[in-house]
């Protein structure tokens, strides 16, 4: 089997503001790659550019993605390892972007062996809830969403974080009066505090029983991570912190983290995504798996991946919930109000929706 020619999308979903603390997403800015054989298989992966975060725009995945496709054309799609290989071989970084390629040689690949990708990965089904996620608004806004979120069924909320610190505690204190003792509630401050006011902040929220808070500091004040672990009485998770296997195993070893989040976005993908898991699995450090602005296709990928990685204990896979305004998908992952299920068909088991695509932008490598 080989590759014949790669199809790249400018797979622009349109979405309501969603707000962290280093900024303001109004679309969400996603790259689609289906990768086309000879066998007649072709695997569909998608990417969605946070600038903000991981410095990656909807632009510059798609400058990539088409030299990416070049380097593929005429190879092997089975040998996931070393096609992932020639694209670090051309080019450093652009995990993004690369992690749309992985996703569809996984695609091609299981497939081509005639099994749902939690299959050929070697995992099986079990319970998945997803949080659902508050952007950062005023205290009456976020707990009467909040408050909403769990007159539908939520039993887990994410509260975004990570603008002034003060604010930030009525925040939390509000959506914990809305919603009551019940409800799970986690944070995630988006590199927003300095030390002392992550300290402050964490100290102060521990009283509204938070299961663990995701990277309250700049990646730049890692080296004060083991300290700000050690005092903070709420435990941490490390999000932008965390890219790559090598990532997993600083943090885990300098004593920083409780937690590790896994993302396909920095990560690059599968490939690197199982690396972080297999290190945290040895070191027993538990792991959730996370997600930027993607589709259900991205967002079914993730959790094929879940499925096969035990490790992974905590989910936050409610991107497409988070204000798209259209679902460009057909197939992929259901919801039963927060649970989540992937098809056993072979593959990634999700398709963009042809007509979304008759409107996108598209490019052929």
């Amino acid at each position: 089997m080989i590759i014949t020619h790669t199809e790249i999308y400018r797979f622009s979903i349109p979405m309501e503001p969603f707000v962290i603390a280093t900024g303001t997403m109004h679309f969400a800015q996603n790259v689609l790659v289906r990768i086309f054989t000879d066998a007649g298989i072709h695997g569909s992966g998608e990417c969605s550019a946070f600038p903000m975060i991981v410095g990656e725009t909807q632009e510059t995945c798609l400058a990539m993605a088409k030299d990416f496709a070049q380097i593929l054309k005429g190879k092997d799609p089975l040998d996931i390892l070393a096609r992932m290989d020639d694209l670090l071989g051309y080019a450093a970084h652009n995990p993004t972007v690369k992690s749309a390629f992985d996703m569809a040689l996984f695609d091609i690949a299981s497939k081509n062996a005639g099994q749902p990708l939690y299959q050929f990965l070697g995992g099986q089904k079990r319970t998945i809830e997803t949080d659902m996620t508050l952007g950062i608004g005023t205290p009456e806004a976020m707990a009467a969403k909040a408050k909403e979120h769990v007159a539908n069924g939520c039993n887990i909320i994410k509260i975004k974080l990570g603008k002034k610190v003060h604010e930030d505690i009525d925040r939390v204190a509000a959506i914990r009066k809305a919603v009551g003792n019940q409800i799970t509630l986690r944070l995630d401050a988006n590199q927003g505090w300095s030390f002392d006011d992550a300290l402050f902040a964490l100290t102060e929220l521990e009283k509204f029983d938070i299961e663990f808070c995701e990277q309250p500091m700049r990646t730049w004040f890692d080296d004060k991570l083991p300290e700000l672990n050690t005092n903070s009485p709420i435990k941490l998770m490390a999000d932008e912190s965390c890219y790559n296997h090598h990532d997993a195993r600083k943090l885990i070893n300098s004593k920083s983290t409780t937690f590790l989040n896994i993302k396909f976005a920095k990560s690059g993908g599968i490939l690197e995504a199982q690396k972080i898991h297999e290190i945290a699995l040895q070191s027993g450090v538990k792991c959730m798996i996370g997600s930027m602005l993607e589709s259900r296709l991205a967002l079914t990928a993730n959790l094929h991946f879940a499925l096969a990685s035990p490790n992974v204990v905590y989910f936050d896979l409610d991107t497409c919930l988070l204000g798209h305004l259209v679902d460009p998908v057909a197939g992929g992952l259901t919801y039963e109000g927060f649970m989540l299920d992937v098809p056993d068909t072979p593959g990634i088991g999700a398709e963009a929706d042809e007509f979304f695509l008759e409107k996108c932008e598209s490019w052929k490598v």
